[in-house]
């Protein structure tokens, strides 16, 4: 699909924007990003704003029936071929859409701290890439002071009403067992009390420097005088039309009067969505309270299409509470890995696959003909990395939940990332065969494995500022477009279907990632930073922000891109772009088909990878990846080199000057 001319695009969408035009090129100017190889920026005009790259689509893969819609990602919208890492000198920031990356760049460059930036540009996001996440979802944030050395985890996750029952996603009611209509993700029942707006609210006010209200001004300007969509977005609506026309609000946002999608290039505006935030800027628990919440509520409980609602309450949203948790650090050759704790199982999943890689010397499996797309993995390479993510999904099937409803064996990440419990997950991998599925760990009568769960509408933030202080941020409304109930701007999410619609096994015990009121659902979401680590164990200078959307292949993407990096010596443009690979607990593997260097004619037969993995046993999967992977590195001699996924629109920006 064809990608505008930097330039050309930037003026035409920043023609809407309400802010004079000689403001604009200086803040272009300053907060500039990955330049086209080819030719670079047009002289004259002001620094790209767009990562570029030749976008080189292969075949599409068929669209999903009916019945499997809600399990689809994103629909995929091509590969930028040869991106090249954006250097800055002291701030950055990497999201995925230009749009956003300028909104939250311009804080930076005003003296923002990179919570300030995260909020600008979530603000932004909700409006220019709506089918990944936005105020009506949910989200983790893992924040690093750089002043006290200080992570915290904040956690932002929906939570269930007060009033749903362990049977809330599995029947309408126990005298009614009919599923929800049309189905669970597009009914009431999908939508979780959202927790985004007071999460951010809350980091604002330990580690803001920006006024909260000024945060929203990018995005209420664009959302009064109008943004154009991008391709993914008219992708997105085209995939989705028939469901976005279930609900009045999101018809007249997203489809012509006629009900056909809405195109590339069209000019949205959404004034709806600039009053509720200018509403939140004045006062974030405005979202909670008040007309909001009870146009939340309507939203919830409309029955229009025949479509079940939930049971979403004003108490609900007026009791949500985010919270701060203790982040998980765990130690990685010469560096020091921090992610988030339950309620995602993001974390422990990096942190158990890496504990494990720890056992082999990585470096030998270096990808071959290293290039700008982050060259071709070798088999060794892929094959250690999928086994390793098998073991580790098969313990967060079993064991992990939010754990203030069902605790981890032994009552902590520990006895999941011990030593000597990863030396003996380690033993179980040979380099001969694959294992195909993995047994999860014995620790005693556990609660059954849950199924896996989608979780596609999702995008992620990776910011630096200044002063060192470092943001990775990763937030969602769960599949694309949410539940597809649209309310006073936004959309709401379906965070719920996260949960186990089955409370129970087969076998009677109860499962761990069931709904109960006010439980958060399990998330794969996996917001990392890195850090230098001293000879006594000790945390050093921050190395690294990372994280990406993806659903539960979240995992696979980030410990691809975390490898490459601190194994494989690639920059991180490299990293992210190279092709992504890896397993959940299944037999499949994947390699991101939409990759130049994934020769995917004939299923794959011509490939070196692909049949070298499945001469190993890997039943290996070429669907393209949903992956919008962000990572900025610190440099040798100072300043940060960052990249952007080149299979969604993302951009990094910062004072390259």
């Amino acid at each position: 699909m064809a990608v505008l001319p930097a330039g050309d695009r930037v003026a035409e969408q920043l023609r809407h924007v309400a802010v004079p035009l000689m403001a604009v090129v200086l803040v272009a100017t300053a907060c500039g990003t990955t330049t086209d190889t080819t030719s670079g920026p047009p002289d004259g005009r002001p620094c790209d704003v767009v990562a570029n790259g030749t976008p080189t689509p292969k075949t599409p893969v068929a669209a999903p029936s009916n019945r499997d819609i809600g399990a689809a990602p994103e629909i995929a919208t091509g590969y930028r071929s040869e991106m090249t890492a954006v250097r800055t000198r002291s701030f950055a920031a990497a999201t995925a859409n230009p749009l956003a990356t300028q909104a939250a760049c311009r804080v930076l460059k005003d003296g923002g701290s990179a919570v300030d930036a995260v909020v600008a540009a979530q603000a932004v996001l909700g409006l220019a890439e709506p089918q990944s996440s936005g105020i009506g979802g949910g989200g983790f944030l893992l924040y690093y002071d750089a002043s006290s050395g200080a992570v915290q985890a904040y956690d932002g996750r929906e939570t269930a009403p007060a009033a749903a029952t362990e049977n809330y996603l599995r029947w309408i009611s126990d005298a009614d067992r009919n599923q929800p209509s049309p189905d669970t993700r597009a009914s009431g029942r999908s939508i979780g009390v959202p927790g985004l707006v007071r999460m951010l609210a809350a980091a604002h006010e330990d580690h803001g420097r920006t006024p909260w209200r000024d945060l929203f001004a990018d995005a209420i300007s664009l959302a009064d005088n109008g943004f154009e969509i991008s391709p993914r977005l008219a992708a997105a609506i085209e995939k989705d039309a028939a469901r976005l026309a279930l609900d009045p609000a999101s018809t007249d946002y997203f489809l012509n009067p006629d009900r056909t999608p809405k195109a590339v290039k069209a000019i949205l505006t959404n004034p709806v969505y600039a009053k509720t935030l200018g509403a939140i800027a004045s006062d974030p628990a405005d979202f909670y309270r008040g007309a909001i919440a009870e146009d939340i509520v309507e939203a919830t409980v409309d029955t229009s299409g025949g479509r079940t609602p939930g049971a979403i309450t004003t108490e609900d949203l007026a009791d949500y509470r985010s919270k701060i948790r203790e982040p998980l650090c765990i130690s990685y050759r010469d560096k020091q890995i921090c992610g988030v704790p339950p309620p995602s199982a993001g974390g422990i999943a990096v942190a158990q696959i890496l504990g494990v890689l720890e056992f082999s010397d990585m470096s030998r499996h270096r990808p071959t003909d290293v290039d700008r797309n982050g060259g071709r993995p070798t088999v060794e390479g892929v094959h250690l990395v999928a086994e390793a993510e098998r073991l580790a999904y098969a313990d967060r099937d079993r064991y992990v939940a939010d754990t203030d409803f069902v605790p981890l064996p032994g009552g902590s990440p520990q006895a999941l990332l011990g030593g000597d419990y990863l030396a003996g997950r380690a033993a179980l991998i040979s380099p001969q065969r694959s294992m195909g599925t993995a047994k999860p760990g014995d620790f005693g009568p556990p609660a059954v494995p849950a199924p896996q769960q989608p979780e596609h509408g999702t995008t992620q933030v990776s910011v630096i500022d200044k002063d060192g202080n470092a943001a990775s941020f990763t937030s969602s409304i769960e599949a694309a477009f949410g539940s597809f109930h649209m309310v006073d701007g936004f959309l709401l999410n379906n965070q719920l279907t996260d949960f186990s619609a089955d409370p129970v096994g087969l076998d009677g015990v109860p499962v761990a990632n069931r709904v109960q009121p006010g439980k958060r659902p399990r998330s794969s979401m996996a917001p990392t930073l890195v850090f230098d680590q001293k000879p006594n164990g000790d945390r050093g200078a921050l190395f690294a922000v990372v994280g990406s959307p993806g659903g539960s292949t979240i995992i696979q993407y980030v410990t691809k891109t975390l490898v490459g990096v601190l194994d494989w010596g690639l920059d991180p443009q490299q990293a992210v772009s190279m092709v992504d690979f890896g397993a959940a607990n299944t037999p499949k593997t994947n390699v991101g088909g939409e990759h130049p260097v994934i020769d995917t004619t004939d299923n794959g037969v011509h490939d070196p990878l692909v049949e070298g993995l499945r001469k190993l046993g890997h039943d290996v999967n070429l669907a393209d990846q949903s992956s919008g992977l962000s990572a900025v590195v610190r440099e040798p001699l100072g300043g940060w080199i960052g990249g952007a996924d080149p299979r969604r629109e993302g951009a990094v920006m910062g004072d390259t000057g």
